[in-house]
């Protein structure tokens, strides 16, 4: 394996529906789910412009979640004696995106904090 000083490969950067970015080489077709963003160059570039334009790193969907929840109205202390009104709990929700963000994490080689 050559080290990124050795590294000659022209790579793209490309981002997947949740706007998730990453780095494929130029000549090799993309795996599914992922498209360019126009951007290439030698890896350090490349990399460079994920670090300006990555800047929440929150896949979409749990950004659009969040936001929704920021709308929703406040829910009840708990041990109030008001009703919910019949909404379902959102924990598993919460907890799949904690386990998705968990997961980029780590594939970006980022320390398992949860």
């Amino acid at each position: 394996m050559t080290d990124d000083a050795e590294d000659q490969t022209i790579y793209q950067v490309v981002i997947n529906d949740e706007e998730q970015y990453s780095i494929w080489p130029a000549d090799r077709d993309l795996p599914a789910g992922w498209r360019p963003d126009g951007t290439t160059g030698r890896k350090a570039e490349c990399l460079a412009h994920i670090d300006e334009v990555w800047t929440d790193m929150r896949p979409l969907s749990l950004r659009k979640y969040m936001e929704e929840q920021e709308r929703a109205p406040a829910e009840p202390e708990p041990g109030s004696r008001v009703s919910r009104g019949g909404g379902g709990s959102k924990l598993p929700n919460l907890v799949r995106f904690a386990n998705q963000i968990r997961h980029y994490r780590l594939a970006l080689g980022l320390p398992d904090i949860l």
